[in-house]
Protein backbone atom coordinates (compact mmCIF):
# COMPACT_ATOMS: atom_id res chain seq x y z
CA UNK A 1 0.00 0.00 0.00
CA UNK A 2 0.97 3.92 -0.72
CA UNK A 3 2.81 5.57 2.32
CA UNK A 4 0.28 7.53 3.94
CA UNK A 5 -2.49 5.19 2.68
CA UNK A 6 -5.44 5.21 5.41
CA UNK A 7 -8.99 3.41 5.01
CA UNK A 8 -11.41 5.10 7.13
CA UNK A 9 -15.62 5.22 7.09
CA UNK A 10 -16.97 7.47 4.64
CA UNK A 11 -18.68 10.83 5.93
CA UNK A 12 -21.42 13.05 4.07
CA UNK A 13 -18.53 15.45 3.20
CA UNK A 14 -17.06 12.37 0.83
CA UNK A 15 -19.70 12.16 -0.79
CA UNK A 16 -18.91 14.24 -4.34
CA UNK A 17 -15.61 12.44 -4.48
CA UNK A 18 -17.24 8.75 -4.26
CA UNK A 19 -19.40 10.35 -7.47
CA UNK A 20 -15.99 11.20 -9.16
CA UNK A 21 -14.74 8.45 -8.69
CA UNK A 22 -17.85 6.10 -9.86
CA UNK A 23 -17.70 8.59 -12.69
CA UNK A 24 -13.85 7.99 -13.47
CA UNK A 25 -13.71 4.17 -12.79
CA UNK A 26 -17.09 3.24 -14.61
CA UNK A 27 -17.14 5.30 -17.64
CA UNK A 28 -14.61 3.64 -19.83
CA UNK A 29 -17.21 0.54 -19.38
CA UNK A 30 -19.52 2.98 -20.88
CA UNK A 31 -18.50 2.04 -24.32
CA UNK A 32 -19.03 -1.74 -24.16
CA UNK A 33 -21.88 -1.52 -22.79
CA UNK A 34 -23.60 -0.27 -25.62
CA UNK A 35 -24.28 3.35 -24.30
CA UNK A 36 -25.57 2.29 -20.93
CA UNK A 37 -24.30 3.94 -17.72
CA UNK A 38 -23.33 1.16 -14.96
CA UNK A 39 -25.56 1.11 -11.83
CA UNK A 40 -22.40 2.88 -10.04
CA UNK A 41 -22.73 5.80 -11.90
CA UNK A 42 -25.77 6.30 -10.73
CA UNK A 43 -25.82 4.85 -7.25
CA UNK A 44 -27.31 7.97 -4.46
CA UNK A 45 -23.55 7.89 -2.99
CA UNK A 46 -25.40 10.42 0.15
CA UNK A 47 -28.19 7.36 0.86
CA UNK A 48 -25.14 4.90 1.05
CA UNK A 49 -22.91 6.45 3.28
CA UNK A 50 -25.94 6.70 5.66
CA UNK A 51 -27.34 3.49 4.99
CA UNK A 52 -24.77 1.34 4.31
CA UNK A 53 -21.22 0.32 5.22
CA UNK A 54 -19.35 2.93 3.43
CA UNK A 55 -15.39 3.49 3.52
CA UNK A 56 -12.48 5.21 1.67
CA UNK A 57 -9.19 4.56 0.98
CA UNK A 58 -7.33 8.19 0.85
CA UNK A 59 -3.82 9.18 0.39
CA UNK A 60 -2.61 12.29 2.26
CA UNK A 61 -6.33 13.70 2.79
CA UNK A 62 -7.24 12.57 -1.16
CA UNK A 63 -9.82 9.67 -1.59
CA UNK A 64 -8.39 7.26 -3.83
CA UNK A 65 -10.95 4.64 -3.83
CA UNK A 66 -14.22 3.37 -1.68
CA UNK A 67 -16.16 0.37 -0.49
CA UNK A 68 -19.87 0.00 -0.20
CA UNK A 69 -20.69 -3.20 2.28
CA UNK A 70 -23.85 -4.11 2.87
CA UNK A 71 -24.43 -6.46 5.27
CA UNK A 72 -27.44 -9.00 5.00
CA UNK A 73 -28.61 -12.03 7.11
CA UNK A 74 -26.55 -14.64 5.69
CA UNK A 75 -23.87 -12.72 3.85
CA UNK A 76 -22.38 -9.34 2.81
CA UNK A 77 -22.70 -8.18 0.06
CA UNK A 78 -19.78 -5.99 -1.67
CA UNK A 79 -22.33 -3.41 -3.55
CA UNK A 80 -19.39 -1.70 -4.55
CA UNK A 81 -15.58 -1.20 -4.75
CA UNK A 82 -14.10 1.43 -7.32
CA UNK A 83 -10.55 3.14 -7.39
CA UNK A 84 -10.24 5.72 -10.66
CA UNK A 85 -7.55 5.08 -13.71
CA UNK A 86 -5.01 7.07 -12.47
CA UNK A 87 -4.34 5.09 -9.13
CA UNK A 88 -5.07 1.75 -10.37
CA UNK A 89 -2.18 -0.47 -9.77
CA UNK A 90 -1.22 0.50 -5.99
CA UNK A 91 -2.69 -1.52 -4.42
CA UNK A 92 -6.31 0.64 -2.74
CA UNK A 93 -8.75 -2.06 -4.46
CA UNK A 94 -6.80 -4.78 -2.75
CA UNK A 95 -6.88 -3.16 0.53
CA UNK A 96 -10.54 -2.15 0.07
CA UNK A 97 -11.70 -5.95 -0.95
CA UNK A 98 -9.43 -7.56 2.46
CA UNK A 99 -11.44 -4.89 3.98
CA UNK A 100 -14.83 -6.11 2.78
CA UNK A 101 -13.64 -9.10 4.04
CA UNK A 102 -12.48 -7.99 7.52
CA UNK A 103 -15.96 -6.42 8.01
CA UNK A 104 -18.23 -9.42 6.89
CA UNK A 105 -16.42 -11.33 9.39
CA UNK A 106 -16.79 -8.79 11.76
CA UNK A 107 -20.33 -8.62 11.46
CA UNK A 108 -20.02 -12.65 12.20
CA UNK A 109 -21.11 -13.41 8.32
CA UNK A 110 -18.61 -16.26 6.66
CA UNK A 111 -19.45 -15.16 3.33
CA UNK A 112 -19.24 -12.13 0.96
CA UNK A 113 -21.25 -12.17 -2.22
CA UNK A 114 -20.96 -9.39 -5.05
CA UNK A 115 -21.69 -8.85 -9.12
CA UNK A 116 -20.58 -7.11 -12.05
CA UNK A 117 -20.99 -6.67 -15.93
CA UNK A 118 -20.21 -9.21 -18.48
CA UNK A 119 -18.31 -6.83 -20.09
CA UNK A 120 -16.22 -6.15 -17.08
CA UNK A 121 -13.60 -8.81 -17.94
CA UNK A 122 -10.34 -6.93 -16.09
CA UNK A 123 -12.72 -7.17 -12.70
CA UNK A 124 -13.98 -10.81 -13.24
CA UNK A 125 -10.17 -12.11 -13.33
CA UNK A 126 -9.48 -10.15 -10.38
CA UNK A 127 -12.45 -11.32 -8.19
CA UNK A 128 -11.47 -15.28 -9.65
CA UNK A 129 -7.66 -14.76 -8.71
CA UNK A 130 -9.08 -13.76 -5.39
CA UNK A 131 -10.76 -16.35 -4.00
CA UNK A 132 -14.41 -15.93 -5.50
CA UNK A 133 -16.36 -17.99 -7.77
CA UNK A 134 -18.89 -17.72 -10.05
CA UNK A 135 -22.31 -18.74 -9.23
CA UNK A 136 -24.60 -17.89 -11.79
CA UNK A 137 -25.12 -15.14 -14.51
CA UNK A 138 -28.77 -13.12 -15.27
CA UNK A 139 -30.11 -10.14 -16.99
CA UNK A 140 -31.66 -7.67 -14.83
CA UNK A 141 -33.06 -4.14 -15.69
CA UNK A 142 -30.92 -4.42 -19.31
CA UNK A 143 -27.70 -5.34 -17.30
CA UNK A 144 -26.23 -9.26 -18.22
CA UNK A 145 -24.63 -9.75 -14.79
CA UNK A 146 -22.01 -12.31 -13.39
CA UNK A 147 -23.00 -13.18 -9.30
CA UNK A 148 -19.88 -14.24 -7.27
CA UNK A 149 -19.11 -15.74 -3.98
CA UNK A 150 -16.86 -16.17 -1.40
CA UNK A 151 -16.37 -18.38 1.64
CA UNK A 152 -14.52 -17.00 4.77
CA UNK A 153 -12.81 -18.32 7.48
Amino acid sequence: MTAGTELRRATAADVPALQQIAEAAYSPYVARMGGLRPGPMETDYAGAVEGSEAWVATVDGEVVGFLILVPEPDTMLLENVAVPPDHHGRGHGRRLLDLAESRALAHGLHRIRLYTHETMLENQRLYTRLGYTETHRTTEHGFTRVFYEKPLA
